[in-house]
């Protein structure tokens, strides 16, 4: 099948696929005479495995190191038990991170009970003020592992 049809079976954006392909996840297909690539029903597969990770939120690392399991089945998945239990780990702080995050945004949103002027607003006039820690967001595990951003490479 070309890119397109593998893109429509999986769910993927072609610059997706590329991109994974580029980053030694998917394997690189074989090409026709006019250089179109030709994938196969086992590129659907590990596409699908991929996509299926990512929508667990983790990262092309993570992603890999359980890709290098599904290449060796005879090994022990002990590495994968461990795996998925640091992810849970990340997950949970994520977690405690956005609701310190919603508690900073409610506490935000105290600061203009009534609606006012925008000169004299508080939501305003506290997000003018200089930051004393770092966000929250920059210090978790899905900010640091994907990139520094929400990437849309899904």
């Amino acid at each position: 099948m070309k890119i397109g049809e593998l893109a429509h079976a999986t769910g993927t954006q072609i610059e997706t696929i590329r991109y994974y392909e580029r980053e030694g996840l998917l394997p690189s297909p074989a090409r026709t005479e006019g250089n179109f690539r030709v994938y196969m029903e086992v590129h659907v597969q590990r596409l699908t495995f991929i996509r299926h990770c990512r929508s667990l939120d983790m990262a092309l690392d993570e992603i890999r190191r359980l890709l290098h399991f599904k290449d060796a089945p005879d090994e022990s998945c002990s590495d994968v038990n461990t795996l998925l239990d640091a992810h849970i780990g990340h997950v949970a702080e994520r977690i405690r991170e956005l609701r310190a995050l919603e508690r900073q945004l409610k506490g935000l949103r105290d600061r203009c009970e009534e609606p006012k002027v925008a000169a004299e607003c508080g939501i305003l006039g506290e997000l003018s003020q200089p930051l004393l820690q770092k966000s929250v967001l920059r210090k978790s595990h899905v900010y640091t592992s994907h990139g520094g951003s929400n990437s849309s490479k899904t």
